[in-house]
Order: C-alpha cells, then sequence, then structure tokens
C-alpha cells in the first residue's frame, strides 16, 4: 500500500534525501546563518513588539525567496518538474511580504497571550527547532530538511502571521496554505514525520484567517 503511494510522486524517497543531501552539501552555511538571523528577528519581536514588524516581514520575504530559488528552482526541480511552477509561487510570496510588510508598512506583528498569540508563538519555535527535529525523528545528516527550505518556512510564516491582525494576513495566508496541502501530504506519503507539523500550522491558519473581523480590543496583552 505504501509503495502504491509513493508511486504517485514523481520521485522516490531516497531522490527526495538525495535532493536534501546535495542542497545541505553545498547551502549549509546558508542554512546556519538564515537560522541565527531569524532566531535574532523573533528574539527582537517579542523583545520589541509591533516595532519589529518591518524586519519580520523583511525576514520572511528571504525565506520565501530563499526557498524559492536555492531550493525548488536549483535543486527539487532536477526530479519534480513542478518545482519550477512552486518556485515561481514562493518567489510571489516573497514579493507580497516585501510590498505589505517592508514597503507599504502594512503589517502589524504583536506577540500577545491570546489564544492565537500562543498558538503562533508554539508554531515559531517548532519552526526554530525543526532541523533538530528532522534528525530526532531518524534522519541523518546531510539527507535531511534543514532551515530555510519550503516546509519549516512555511510553519514560520504561518505562526507569524497568527501575531497580526486578520485583516493584515488574509492575502497573505493564502500561499502558506496551499503549500501546507501540498507539502504536507507529500510529507505523509514520504514518512518525514517533522513535516506532519506543516498540515496543523495550515489548518490553523486557515481557520485564523477566516474567522470573523478582528478586534483589537478581544486580544490580551
Amino acid at each position: 500500500m505504501f509503495e502504491h503511494e509513493l508511486m504517485q510522486l514523481p520521485f522516490t524517497y531516497d531522490q527526495f534525501l538525495d535532493v536534501f543531501g546535495a542542497y545541505n552539501q553545498a547551502l549549509w552555511p546558508a542554512a546556519v546563518l538564515t537560522w541565527l538571523l531569524t532566531a535574532v528577528a523573533i528574539a527582537t519581536l517579542y523583545r520589541r513588539g509591533p516595532s519589529a514588524s518591518r524586519l519580520v516581514a523583511a525576514i520572511l520575504a528571504f525565506h520565501w525567496g530563499w526557498a524559492g530559488m536555492a531550493y525548488h528552482l536549483v535543486f527539487f526541480r532536477s526530479i519534480n518538474p513542478a518545482a519550477t511552477l512552486f518556485g515561481a509561487v514562493f518567489v510571489l510570496q516573497a514579493a507580497l511580504f516585501l510590498w505589505r510588510g517592508v514597503l507599504g508598512s502594512q503589517l502589524s506583528f504583536q506577540p500577545t497571550s491570546s489564544f492565537w498569540g500562543r498558538v503562533g508563538g508554539a508554531l515559531i519555535a517548532y519552526s526554530l527547532l525543526y532541523p533538530a527535529l528532522g534528525l530526532t525523528l531518524g534522519l541523518a545528516y546531510p539527507r535531511f530538511p534543514s532551515f530555510g527550505v519550503p516546509c519549516p518556512t512555511a510553519i514560520l510564516t504561518a505562526g507569524l502571521l497568527m501575531l497580526a491582525p486578520r485583516r493584515e494576513v488574509r492575502l497573505l495566508s493564502a500561499i502558506p496554505v496551499l503549500w501546507a496541502v501540498v507539502g504536507g501530504s507529500a510529507a505523509v506519503l514520504l514518512s518525514i514525520w517533522a513535516d506532519v507539523a506543516l498540515l496543523i500550522a495550515g489548518s490553523l491558519l486557515l481557520v485564523f484567517a477566516a474567522a470573523g473581523p478582528h478586534r483589537p480590543d478581544t486580544r490580551a496583552t
């Protein structure tokens, strides 16, 4: 049954991990630097609040642009022709973050103690722990998804968008939710267990973005 399901994908489990192996061996300094920059941005957000929103939006734009070009177009395309489309969509999401959050300053991230604030914080923490979780759950370096690739990028994004007003994030939520379906389904078929959280993150983001109008006075401070 498992082998039959894998035939629905244009690549095998070993080919998928080989792509990560090649990516990590070639670009591991970028993965480490991306993790450090992201951790600094998150720490700044939790210390300074909305004043760090432009920095966080810039980090998200970098994540989506990097995953689209460096991962999808350079590496993943060698085993999956759809990676060209994926890469273009990821670059589009990067452009949206630049437009709304960096150039337009139309995104305001605010960590809170509300339900969605706590859920978002948990997803952010999970994304930062993601490389270690992959290794803990049975994968081995360098053939494992590291930081800065599509799935942890989408989980990080879902968590951060839950810290912003709904009216600001509905447009920005569409692509992360769609990727949660695509990437999360493939993760289940390939038994990449750290990525199962992607399905959860996408579902929660969909509920958050589709919920009623945002009322500032209902969010805990």
